[in-house]
């Protein structure tokens, strides 16, 4: 069974670390190393990650199984002022796919969402990550795509996908 629970902030390594393991090998064909090593620098420094919760107000949740936290998701009500869920970060460990963390984390975010009056969940993923295929079947749509200038020369080529709820 999955167990979902809201990251506390001495939690935020733990989210650090599941990313450490899970993105060079999710991004591994798609990316450089390069710009893996800068997107993770980024986004999952512990400064980063106390500057999302904080004032940009992403809230974390945990996914453990027997014990072992194996996944994470980061989530924003009113994105942009809208009755909108983003969805901005859902990583699950290699060994842990398939296990149905990633759609316990997902049916969390939803079911948060729906209590707070969103009326969709959006998301971007990168257009060549196979996880737009596991988007698609839990009833996600691809609406459109932007090309986003991150710095350093690197840009994140996303496709934007939503889910009414």
């Amino acid at each position: 069974m999955v167990n979902i629970v809201t990251a506390e902030p001495h939690q935020l390594q733990i989210v650090r670390d599941i990313a450490l393991v899970t993105w060079p090998h999710t991004f591994r064909e798609i990316l450089t190393p390069q710009q893996i090593d800068y997107m993770l620098n980024m986004m999952y420094s512990p400064a980063a990650l106390q500057q999302q919760t904080g004032e940009k107000g992403h809230v974390f949740l945990l996914a453990e199984v027997d014990g072992t936290f194996g996944g994470f998701a980061s989530y924003e009500l009113h994105y942009k002022q809208q009755p909108v869920c983003k969805l901005h970060k859902i990583y699950i460990l290699p060994s842990m796919q398939g296990k149905q963390v990633g759609k316990a984390l997902l049916g969390e975010v939803g079911r948060i969402a729906r209590e707070a009056g969103m009326l969709r969940i959006s998301l971007n993923v990168n257009r060549d990550n196979k996880a737009t295929g596991f988007y698609e079947r839990i009833g996600f749509t691809k609406t459109g795509e932007e090309d986003i200038d991150i710095g350093n020369g690197f840009f994140m080529n996303d496709a934007i996908m939503e889910m009414p709820l």
